[in-house]
């Protein structure tokens, strides 16, 4: 995925402050596209809606944290369309104003996910952990604050950024500790058809009807499918609602998906396809197959 240069660089939005992993994705996935920093995730989609930005990077879930819930409900009402995917390995430095120490340090701030996947360090040193909205966003309030007594979790880039000394380096607990990001469009492109490893994704409301999802679901087992993602949600408060976001294996003009989303579509009140888009080497390293 890369940019021409000879053109004007393409904007891609994300959520936190400059330093933040989804703005390495974007360097990584997109060299030479201008990185736009947006407070939330709502200002981000809001930014590609509007043209402002071509496209948005937006984490969507972790292999130690789980799912960045905002996202799953968010995208759905957004209109917008998953046009592809990118995993970044994800390491934590352990960052604090010039002269601190692991002793001096009292508090360890970031982001919710970046806290939860270093518990080790900071249960090994008894400090008191604080969230902040993102982890490149403590490193700055950090850096700004001076007190050697406050450290923040972030990317290495992050300490470049905001001047700060790292303390410690990747003190993830896991080291498989990985980040899936959908890139986001205005407009859907499908992955032409037979080209490769694709990955189709959806959202649907099943009919409230008896075993709706257990017959709803059906006809992907029945016919090969490979389903890598299905997440529940309320649409609205509503308790009788219940809205799901699936991943599947495979190309809509695949024989065998083709079937399993007819059937599909026979027991839900809605359904809608939100991208059709080539699955990342790092799916198909991991998994080691995936359907086209």
């Amino acid at each position: 995925m890369t940019t021409n240069m000879a053109t004007k660089p393409m904007t891609i939005a994300f959520q936190g402050e400059p330093g933040a992993n989804s703005h390495i994705a974007i360097d990584e996935a997109y060299p030479g596209a201008r990185a736009l920093p947006c407070p939330t995730f709502e200002d981000a989609l809001a930014a590609i809606s509007s043209g402002e930005a071509d496209l948005g990077m937006i984490p969507i879930e972790n292999s130690v944290a789980g799912r960045v819930a905002d996202i799953h409900h968010l995208l759905p009402k957004s209109n917008l369309f998953i046009v592809g995917e990118w995993f970044l390995p994800i390491h934590h430095q352990l960052m604090a104003p010039r002269g601190a120490t692991l002793d001096s340090i009292k508090t360890i701030e970031s982001h919710v996910h970046a806290l939860g996947q270093c518990r080790d360090i900071i249960r090994k040193l008894g400090v008191r952990s604080i969230v902040s909205p993102d982890t490149a966003g403590s490193a700055r309030t950090v850096a700004a604050a001076g007190d050697k007594t406050r450290a923040a979790l972030a990317p290495k880039i992050a300490a470049d950024i905001y001047g700060l000394d790292i303390l410690a380096e990747d003190v993830e607990d896991e080291h498989h500790n990985t980040t899936r990001f959908v890139i986001l469009a205005r407009e859907p492109k499908w992955a032409p058809h037979g080209t490769g490893a694709t990955v189709t994704s959806f959202v649907f409301r099943v009919r409230n009807l008896p075993a709706a999802l257990y017959k709803a679901l059906g006809g992907f087992a029945t016919n090969g499918v490979n389903m890598t993602k299905l997440e529940s949600y309320m649409v609205e408060g509503n308790f009788a609602a219940t809205q799901f976001f699936a991943d599947v294996d495979g190309h809509p003009d695949d024989q065998n998906l083709a079937y399993a989303l007819e059937e599909l579509k026979f027991f839900s009140a809605e359904l809608r396809i939100v991208g059709v888009y080539p699955a990342h080497p790092f799916r198909i390293a991991f998994n080691g197959r995936n359907g086209s």
